[in-house]
């Protein structure tokens, strides 16, 4: 993220368009491969891990945060140095219950 974000100075310095990026972080099972027929082949990335990540990514902009994680990565990543804060319990579309999501410590 520090790489992007002087990339990002950079790119505004020079009068050039700049992309803002978020990124949101959870562990889960995924099915990859090619998907499609012959003449439209997509590679990607499916599945219930999939759809709860691309949610959290949509809370960083309403929590002000670039980098997001869920309970689980955050479990997995154990103290993290301290650099993880829990940021509450939020709901996510498609989702019964909510999920604990982190964010980096600012």
């Amino acid at each position: 993220m520090d790489g992007i974000a002087r990339l990002t100075a950079a790119r505004r310095r020079g009068g050039k368009p700049a992309a803002a990026v978020d990124l949101a972080l959870h562990l889960g099972e995924v099915l990859y491969g090619n998907v499609g027929a012959v003449d439209r082949l997509d590679f990607t990335v499916i599945g219930p891990a999939v759809n709860e990540v691309a949610r959290i990514e949509t809370l960083c902009e309403p929590l002000g945060r670039n980098v997001l994680v869920s309970a689980t990565f955050a479990a997995a990543l154990g103290d993290g140095g301290g650099r993880l804060e829990r940021l509450g319990a939020h709901p996510l579309r498609g989702l019964r219950e909510t999920r604990e999501i982190y964010g980096l410590r600012l």
